[in-house]
């Protein structure tokens, strides 16, 4: 039986997405984030980093969103459904499976991180300065850098119905959570492909059938 640790309202939403898309019997560990909006303590005593996803499976203990799905899809996706066949489709795929984590992530959570310098649990004194140094770094840097993103995401969908091709893929999957919180808290408006992507994607029946075994999936605006 395949082991999920997942975290509410994290990352390992697409691990559940992938696990119902394969049609896989798996059990989830439930955890839920600190006040802090920090991972629970308890995760470390599963994995060192003390991160969610993490996947147990026949004595693997595998974390990182990316390594995860490429694993599921290596081992379980015998007929192929979740990897594009031709040779673009699977460049566009690795693509997007590095994209995600290693380009989008980390400027959203930047984002996340310097829109809430103005508040708690900032200490009350310091609010003023943290509002003013957050807005000061959003708007010259942080906003710029990702407007280029969105239109660059944009562009890519623009004659494609999914992220590698016209075949949905774990590209997706590993796109929805970036996509979503881009959505979320990017603050750019006119991206009619990816707003299409994002409906296609939250109306198939296995990321509604995550949600509903995985909880309600929410992220905090910037």
């Amino acid at each position: 039986m395949l082991t999920v640790h997942h975290l509410n309202n994290s990352r390992s939403q697409r691990i559940l997405c992938a696990l119902e898309e394969l049609n896989l019997p798996y059990q989830i560990v439930r955890y839920q984030r600190e006040p802090t909006m920090m991972a629970p303590p308890a995760l470390k005593k599963v994995h060192p980093l003390g991160k969610s996803p993490v996947l147990e499976d026949e004595g693997f203990v595998l974390a990182e969103s990316g390594a995860i799905l490429e694993y599921l899809q290596e081992t379980y996706d015998t007929q192929g459904q979740l990897k594009p066949a031709d040779a673009q489709g699977k460049i566009d795929y690795r693509f997007w499976l590095h994209y995600a984590e290693g380009s989008l992530m980390p400027l959203l959570m930047m984002k996340l991180v310097f829109a809430s310098l103005g508040k708690p649990p900032v200490p009350f004194g310091f609010r003023t300065v943290g509002k003013l140094l957050g807005q000061g770094v959003q708007k010259g840097y942080l906003n710029k850098q990702l407007a280029t993103h969105a239109q660059f995401i944009e562009q890519s969908l623009e004659a494609r119905e999914w992220f590698a091709g016209d075949r949905f893929s774990m590209a997706d999957i590993q796109m929805s959570f970036p996509v979503i919180a881009l959505l979320t808290r990017g603050g750019i408006d006119n991206l009619p492909n990816l707003q299409r992507w994002k409906q296609r994607f939250e109306q198939r029946p296995a990321w509604q059938r995550a949600i509903t075994k995985g909880g309600p999936f929410s992220l905090p605006g910037g």
